[in-house]
């Protein structure tokens, strides 16, 4: 089963560390990291997204991208930016959205419960991008950003949270956009131990981050080729992620806007939608329970029920799958909605009211209004061995690079 480790974190000097820590690289552009980081010297895209600091003609794979990430790395550590904890360490991170919160272990999991599954996966990954971050973890020597990671909470590791939470926190503040973060530092033997045997009979999920694994996991194993005689514990055959309890995370909705109804008027495309899916006109433009999507096209919202019996499949039967199946690929004909330029999908963290707004300003022709992938529909998929449909979860808050980093 999972086999985590405590690790000497390498983290920001607490009176800088929102000045620090970022969202994760893939979630800005070069552009936007520039923007960010021009009056900001302490950015951990400075490390995370080192071309801020090159020309804009240099392309973002080039080696001395790489380079400079080492360079901006070493000297945040020189500097005292960076500092390293003494011993080795488990750390608790909790983020507080509004109302709600949700409290994870901060650990190294072992890349062997990658490789033989004991660490789940659910999405398919593409080769550019993990090598772009194998490359990363290589040159710099460090996983930068943390491998958003849950498992199925029984009560197993329930107190040994609650006794951690009693610890002070070393960080906590409030980001840009209100996020609250606050971690808290587990150095003491007995309660690290208690965490790492709790942990040991316990199957992981990867929610969010499969190429950061995946591209740790590939630099790990470089690194075992050469270095034949290591011992096992060395810090490259660990990956950098954090584990919440399934019962506190959250998953929005993912959304699809198409920009053109494949050559069909709005009453063919109507039609062809009502041969499968029951349709009523609405004022609801979020949909209340699972099965049902809301459409959006010609200034009105539609209340969408499927007409056809619900597949009794962890993958077919999930809402992104039937409505790739019935109406995407049939009627507006996305086959590949992951290459496919003629649609886009919306975070719901931006609600109904974009969609709206983008398919009446003439951007897109329709939008869809999807009800959320449920943690427990991740898990049967993962369990299945199967890959969830792109774009099937969005999970909020996000995690922040920067706030532990792991050297290898």
């Amino acid at each position: 089963m999972a086999n985590i480790k405590a690790f000497k974190g390498l983290r920001p000097r607490k009176d800088i560390v929102q000045h620090v820590a970022e969202l994760p690289y893939d979630v800005v552009t070069s552009d936007e990291a520039r923007k960010i980081t021009e009056n900001n010297n302490y950015s951990f895209y400075h490390i995370t997204k080192p071309e801020v600091d090159l020309p804009p003609s240099v392309d973002q794979y080039d080696p001395q991208v790489y380079k400079k990430g080492l360079e901006n790395l070493e000297e945040f550590i020189s500097s005292g930016v960076l500092q390293y904890d003494e011993n080795p360490c488990l750390y608790l991170y909790t983020l507080v959205m509004g109302d709600r919160s949700q409290t994870g272990l901060v650990t190294c999991i072992n890349i062997d419960d990658y490789l033989n599954n004991t660490v789940k996966k659910h999405e398919l990954t593409r080769e550019d991008k993990e090598i772009d971050r194998m490359t990363h973890v290589d040159v710099l020597s460090a996983q930068t950003g943390l491998v958003y990671l849950l498992y199925n909470e029984d009560g197993t590791v329930t107190r040994h949270f609650q006794q951690a939470l009693s610890i002070e926190p070393v960080y906590d503040y409030t980001a840009r956009d209100g996020i609250r973060h606050i971690i808290r530092v587990i150095d003491d033997p007995g309660m690290v131990n208690d965490f790492i045997s709790s942990f040991s009979g316990i199957d992981l999920y990867i929610a969010d981050g499969h190429h950061r694994a995946a591209s740790a996991v590939k630099a790990g194993l470089k690194r075992r080729e050469q270095n034949p005689d290591a011992p096992a514990d060395a810090e490259y055959n660990f990956f950098l992620g954090v584990i919440f309890p399934h019962d506190q995370l959250r998953i929005m909705a993912y959304n699809r806007a198409v920009r053109d109804l494949n050559g069909l008027s709005s009453s063919g495309f109507i039609s062809k939608v009502e041969a499968h899916y029951s349709m009523e006109k609405s004022d609801i433009s979020t949909p209340a329970k699972k099965n049902t999507v809301c459409m959006y096209i010609d200034r009105q919202w539609y209340l969408l029920t499927p007409k056809f019996e619900i597949p009794d499949d962890p993958i077919e039967s999930l809402d992104v799958r039937m409505l790739q199946n019935k109406i995407l690929d049939p009627v507006l004909g996305i086959k590949n909605p992951r290459t496919d330029k003629r649609i886009d999908f919306i975070g719901g963290i931006k609600g109904a009211e974009e969609l709206a707004r983008i398919v009446d300003n003439g951007d897109f022709a329709v939008a869809f209004s999807m009800y959320p992938t449920s943690v427990e529909d991740l898990m049967n998929v993962s369990d299945s061995g199967g890959i969830m449909p792109p774009k099937s979860t969005w999970f909020e808050p996000k995690l922040r690079s920067g706030l532990i980093i792991h050297r290898i």
